[in-house]
């Protein structure tokens, strides 16, 4: 992508440069260790800066190619990854699961606790592969606290490191469902299911199936589900806050920290080592790749996904998606009665879902700049990314802050973009 001066694209340059200060005075806090912020409009960077310690540990600077775990921003690639077989006339959205995962069939409903165990009931409708997409399914996660089938998740213990993606899913069947499919949205491991349709379907596993059909097509030559010996050098380290947690993190484990430690941001900052490049689960490869939360990334990779996306599918000739396709991905998919979605105990005010996007439906009840029908999504540590098709807009910030929204850099990042916008 071409980089071109703020005024080119409609920008103001002094008002953009708000963001370096901004960025700065967390770095300077001690509350962040590095940043990466990247804004394009019009297919042209206006703004790409870099700020602070890629590893303080071995005091190394934020570089541009710094390799970042993105954690659930690997689920918006998931997704994409899915509606390409769509394309194909592989499924239909309505389709259940059990057409391609017969143990589906058999899933059950909690339905309250009993004396011994819990109670189910059968299920109303079957699972579809719309309800994956959408987080309606009735599925968990494990880090969730308000459902007895949470704590059941959390004693399977679903995120081992060396089970399949198989593996994992026929263990998640085994375990009831929240709520009846499409009741309620729940944000779950629907993505990681999705990622093992995806291989059922296509007959590769989902790292096969993501270099040849997404990321080579794309040119996203440093994503993947592990950083390779020779990448190590850029891979950076990840924190957490130093009142926080104090020990290292699994890729699954640390998503499950994505909603919040249980504490209050820290006034006077101070952070710590969680996870060291050379010593990370992702330092090696892994036998679970999860469409969840599996991928690392940079910042131009994942720079060329969003124009990709905004771009209604194509990117320099090589198109992976249909216009149409897109469009579908990226409009509400919720009732009323479902939104504001809510990642607990976060409420995401003005937002909906899509097909593995969150979608702003109400500007007003968002309550910060932006536009209706921008979407985007982030991760367990402090990434984010939106995109914007009126304004022809993407931001992208990335860190390495374990929880997320401990800080709430991703709406402070949002409005210091949009401010800058004049023209």
């Amino acid at each position: 992508m071409n980089t071109v001066t703020p005024e080119e694209v409609g920008f103001s340059a002094s008002r953009l440069s708000r963001i370096g200060t901004w960025m700065q005075g967390y770095i300077d806090q001690n509350k962040l260790a590095g940043t990466i912020a990247m804004v394009a409009r019009c297919g042209k960077v206006a703004y790409l800066e870099r700020f602070g310690m890629m590893d303080l540990e071995a005091a190394k600077p934020m570089q541009f190619d710094t390799i970042f775990r993105i954690y659930s921003m690997t689920k918006p690639i998931a997704s994409v990854a899915l509606m390409m077989l769509y394309e194909e006339g592989q499924f239909q959205l309505n389709d259940p699961v059990s057409k391609f995962i017969p143990e589906f069939a058999d899933v059950k409903v909690f339905a309250g606790a009993a004396e011994e165990g819990f109670e189910v009931a059968e299920l109303e409708r079957e699972i579809t592969i719309w309800h994956l997409l959408t987080h309606t399914a009735g599925l968990t996660y494990d880090f969730f606290e308000d459902s007895p089938v949470d704590a059941m998740y959390l004693e399977a213990d679903l995120h081992q490191p060396d089970r399949t993606a198989e593996e994992v899913v026929h263990e998640i069947v085994k375990l009831p469902l929240v709520h009846q499919p499409g009741t309620a949205w729940r944000y779950s491991m629907a993505t990681d299911v999705l990622g093992y349709l995806v291989e059922v379907i296509s007959g590769m596993s989902l790292a096969v199936f993501f270099e040849e059909k997404v990321l080579k097509p794309l040119g996203m030559e440093d994503t993947d589900f592990y950083v390779p010996e020779a990448k190590l050098d850029r891979f950076a380290a990840e924190y957490g806050p130093s009142t926080g947690p104090s020990t290292e993190f699994t890729p699954s484990e640390a998503e499950g920290l994505r909603t919040g430690s249980g504490q209050a941001p820290t006034e006077n900052g101070g952070i710590e080592l969680l996870d060291a490049p050379a010593t990370s689960p992702y330092s090696k490869p892994t036998r679970f790749l999860s469409g969840g939360v599996g991928l690392v990334s940079t910042a131009s990779d994942y720079m060329r996904f969003a124009q990709m996306l905004l771009n209604g599918g194509e990117l320099d000739g090589t198109r992976l998606l249909g216009r149409k396709t897109v469009e579908l991905m990226t409009i509400n998919h919720l009732p009323d009665e479902l939104i504001p979605i809510q990642v607990q105990p976060h409420t995401l005010h003005g937002c909906s879902f899509g097909l593995g996007f969150r979608v702003l439906v109400n500007l007003a009840q968002a309550g910060r700049l932006g536009s209706e029908g921008e979407f985007g999504w982030g991760g367990a540590a402090s990434t984010s990314f939106f995109v914007d098709p009126k304004e022809k807009l993407i931001g992208l910030l990335l860190t390495q802050l374990v929880p997320s929204r401990y800080y709430p850099i991703r709406n402070e990042f949002k409005v210091l973009v949009y401010q800058a916008l004049v023209d």
